[in-house]
């Protein structure tokens, strides 16, 4: 074999190597990719039904529930115009209260809990004036529509 075909044999390894390489990454990067979503946004169709995502907006004052097994926990989350079912079942961060700002990443339910989205972690606003930026804009977007807080829930 040439000098020079042994060249060429070593840039294709290398750069089937490399792209195999490039594949695993970005395969994996694909998996831990968790998108955010308003409750507008879930109830017009837009959120994923097959994967996990996050939900973001204010707890609804006066709908927190708690199971009889202490863990369970269920609430609404609105951006002041529609409103989400939400259950968790864990214990929930020391500053989760009702009118404050929530994110929660799970999925939706599916069979007899279409109408909930299952929580599978639950993160609330470290301090007075942080929020995450897409959970503060849709709040913005709620407020400037001036709609009064829908009663609208997942079908």
């Amino acid at each position: 074999m040439k000098a020079r075909h042994k060249r060429l044999l070593f840039v294709l390894l290398g750069l089937v190597v490399l792209s195999a390489g490039a594949a695993l990454v970005l395969s994996a990067f694909q998996k831990n990719l968790v998108f955010f979503f308003t409750p507008t946004q879930i109830l017009s169709g837009e959120a994923p039904r097959d994967r996990s995502f996050r939900i973001g907006g204010m707890v609804e004052r006066g709908s927190l529930r708690r199971q009889a097994d202490g863990l369970t926990v269920s609430f609404i989350v609105t951006d002041m115009a529609k409103r989400v079912n939400v259950r968790y079942k864990g214990i929930l961060p020391d500053l989760f209260k009702e009118g404050k700002g929530v994110v929660a990443q799970g999925r939706l339910g599916s069979g007899a809990e279409a109408a909930v989205f299952l929580a599978e972690e639950v993160l609330a606003k470290h301090d007075e004036n942080y929020m995450p930026p897409e959970a503060a804009h849709a709040l913005e977007q709620g407020r400037k529509q001036g709609a009064p807080l829908a009663k609208e829930t997942l079908p």
